[in-house]
């Protein structure tokens, strides 16, 4: 199975990048994932189930604890490359 998630962090801060968004945007360009996007307002990342899964988890606990007030999410399946 193959999924793609689409997350943001908060809060905002538009003249900086906050700690709690670095950390996020890192735990998932360090996973072995197919296709990372990552931009002001948005992220998204896709690949096999586990490796989005393990992503999410890292992204949420090292945003959290940098101080981020609200992770939003949504997880997609998605079809395979091939299918």
């Amino acid at each position: 199975m193959r999924l793609r998630v689409e997350f943001t962090t908060e809060p905002f801060d538009l003249d900086e990048v906050p700690p709690h968004a670095v950390v996020a945007r890192e735990a998932v360009q360090a996973a072995p994932l197919d296709t990372v996007d990552v931009g002001p307002f948005g992220n998204t990342a896709e690949g096999r189930a586990d490796a989005v899964l393990a992503a999410v988890d890292d992204l949420l606990r090292k945003s959290l604890e940098a101080g981020a007030t609200r992770v939003s999410l949504q997880v997609n399946v998605v079809a395979e490359p091939d299918a």
